[in-house]
C-alpha cells in the first residue's frame, strides 16, 4: 500500500469515527431534552406536570421498543438505509417539537425523537465492521459513553435556551443538531459488506414491544405504585407474561430478534444483570442530586438552584464521563474489561457514600456528581468490550440492543425508586421530603450498587477462568 493510499485510508477512518460519535452525541442530547423542560412545557402549554412528564416518558418508551427491532432490521446490508431513514424520522419529530401546535403534536414529535436511542447499537456495529480492532474498540466505547455524556450537555443547554427563548428555542437546538446528524450520515455512513439478515419476526416484535412498553410504563409511573399498587403489580405480571411468550417465540423462530444463546455466556449474563442493577442505582443518585440542589432553603436544606444552574451540575458529570471514556482503552491495556467494570462500579459506590455523608455544602453533591460521571464513563466504555468479546460481528447490533434495553429498564427503575423513596419521607401536606429521605435513598442506592459490584466481580472471575 502506498503512502498516499495509507493517508487516504486514515482520513476515511477519522471521518467515519467523527461521524459515528457525532450522531451518537446528537441523538443523546435530543433525547435528554425532555426532562429539564417538563415544568416549562406544563406552564407554556397549560397542561399538568403529570401530562408534561410524557415528553420524557414517551421518548424512552419508543427508544426501548425500537432498539431490538431496528437492531435486527439494520443488521448487514440494510444498516445504512435503516440509520439514515431513522435519522429522517428523528428530524421530522424535531420539526414537530418546534411548531406552534398542540401538546399532542409535541408528544408525537418526542416519540419520533425517541427512535434515536435505537441507533447506538447500529453505530457500534458499523465501527466494529469498518475500523481496525484498536480504533473500533475505542470508538465503540466512546459511542456508549456519548449516550450518557449527552445528558450532561442537554440539561444545561435546554435550561439556558428555555430561559432565553422558551421551550421552542430549546427544541429548536434539537432540530438543528439532528439535521446536521442526518446530513453527516447521508454523506459518510458506509454501506455494510455483510449479508442482510432475515427481516424481524413480526410476532416476536409485537410480543417484545408490548412487553417492554407495559413494563417501562409501569416502572416509570411512581404515582401508580403509590396510589394503585395492585394495578402496578398486575401490569408487571402482564409484561412478564408477554416477555416470556417472546422468549418462547425466539427459541422456535428461524430468524430471532436476539440470539438468546449469547446470553448463556456467564460474562455476558453477568454484565447485563450488572447493567440493570447499576443503571437503577446510577439514575437514582442522578435524580436525587438534581432534586436536592434545587430544593429551596426554606425546606431546611438544599441550595435553591434554578433549573439552569442545577443543569450546570451535570457539566462535570459529562466532562469526567468523557475523559473516562477516552482513557478507558488505555486502562484496558493493563486491566481486563470485566475488571475495569468492577473498578467503575466501586467509583459509583463511592459517589453514593459521598452524597450520603456530605450534603451540607455544595461541594458534597458536586463531588458526588463528578465521581458518578467518571464511574459511569468507565462503566459505559467497558460494558461493550465485555459483551462483544464473545459476540460474533454480525450480531453486534442485536447484542448491544439488548444491553441498551436493559439499561433503559434500569434507569426507569432508578427514577421510580428515587421518587417513591422521597415521597415516603415527605410529611402529609408538605411539598418537600425530610432531608433524611435523601440519606435513606443514597444508602439504598449504595446497597444496590454493592449487588452490581458482586455481579461484575463474578463476571471478571469467570472471564479469567474461561476466556474465549
Amino acid at each position: 500500500m502506498t503512502a498516499a493510499s495509507v493517508a487516504a485510508e486514515d482520513r476515511r477512518t477519522e471521518s467515519l469515527t467523527r461521524t459515528l460519535l457525532a450522531i451518537a452525541l446528537v441523538v443523546a442530547v435530543a433525547g435528554s431534552l425532555g426532562s429539564p423542560l417538563i415544568t416549562s412545557v406544563a406552564t407554556t402549554l397549560h397542561v399538568s406536570l403529570a401530562a408534561a412528564q410524557w415528553t420524557l416518558t414517551v421518548s424512552l418508551l419508543v427508544g426501548a421498543v425500537a432498539t431490538p427491532v431496528l437492531g435486527r432490521l439494520g443488521t448487514g446490508a440494510r444498516r445504512r438505509p435503516v440509520v439514515v431513514g431513522t435519522l429522517g424520522v428523528i428530524v421530522f419529530g424535531s420539526v414537530l417539537t418546534v411548531l406552534p401546535l398542540s401538546f399532542p403534536v409535541l408528544i408525537v414529535g418526542r416519540a419520533a425523537q425517541g427512535c434515536g436511542l435505537a441507533l447506538l447499537p447500529l453505530l457500534m456495529a458499523a465501527a466494529r465492521e469498518h475500523l481496525d480492532a484498536a480504533r473500533s474498540a475505542a470508538t465503540v466505547a466512546m459511542i456508549s459513553v456519548a449516550s450518557t455524556v449527552g445528558v450532561g450537555i442537554g440539561y444545561p443547554l435546554a435550561g439556558y435556551l428555555t430561559d432565553v427563548g422558551g421551550i421552542r428555542a430549546a427544541y429548536g437546538a434539537g432540530l438543528v443538531g439532528t439535521t446536521i446528524a442526518l446530513l453527516a450520515a447521508a454523506r459518510a455512513f458506509p454501506d455494510s459488506r455483510q449479508a442482510a439478515a432475515p427481516p424481524p419476526d413480526a410476532a416476536a416484535s409485537v410480543l417484545l414491544g408490548g412487553g417492554l412498553l407495559v413494563l417501562l410504563f409501569v416502572l416509570g409511573e411512581a404515582g401508580l405504585w403509590q396510589h394503585h399498587p395492585a394495578v402496578a403489580v398486575g401490569l408487571v405480571v402482564a409484561a412478564l407474561v408477554l416477555l416470556a411468550a417472546w422468549v418462547w417465540r425466539e427459541r422456535v423462530s428461524p430468524a430471532p430478534l436476539v440470539d438468546l444463546r449469547l446470553l448463556r455466556h456467564h460474562a455476558v449474563a453477568a454484565a447485563n444483570a450488572a447493567m440493570l442493577i447499576a443503571g437503577a442505582g446510577m439514575y437514582l443518585l442522578l435524580s436525587c442530586i438534581t432534586r436536592y440542589v434545587q430544593t429551596p432553603h426554606a425546606a431546611g436544606y438544599g441550595f435553591g438552584l434554578s433549573t439552569f444552574t442545577a443543569g450546570l451540575f451535570l457539566v462535570p458529570f459529562s466532562i469526567l464521563g468523557f475523559i473516562a471514556g477516552r482513557i478507558s482503552p488505555r486502562l484496558r491495556m493493563r486491566v481486563s474489561a470485566p475488571a475495569l467494570l468492577s473498578c467503575a462500579t466501586v467509583v459509583v459506590l463511592a459517589a453514593f457514600v459521598v452524597f450520603a455523608t456530605v450534603r451540607g455544602t455544595l461541594a458534597g453533591p458536586l463531588v458526588a456528581m463528578s465521581s458518578l460521571g467518571f464511574g459511569v464513563g468507565v462503566f459505559s466504555a467497558a460494558m461493550p468490550a465485555v459483551i462483544l468479546a464473545v459476540t460474533p460481528a454480525q450480531e453486534t447490533a442485536s447484542a448491544m440492543g439488548v444491553n441498551q434495553v436493559v439499561r433503559s429498564i434500569g434507569f426507569s427503575v432508578g427514577s421510580t425508586l428515587s421518587a417513591l423513596l422521597l415521597a415516603a419521607s415527605t410529611p402529609a401536606g408538605a411539598v418537600f421530603p425530610d432531608e433524611s429521605g435523601y440519606g435513606t435513598a443514597a444508602w439504598m442506592g449504595a446497597a444496590v450498587t454493592v449487588v452490581a459490584l458482586g455481579l461484575t466481580v463474578s463476571g471478571a472471575s469467570w472471564s479469567r477462568r474461561y476466556s474465549v
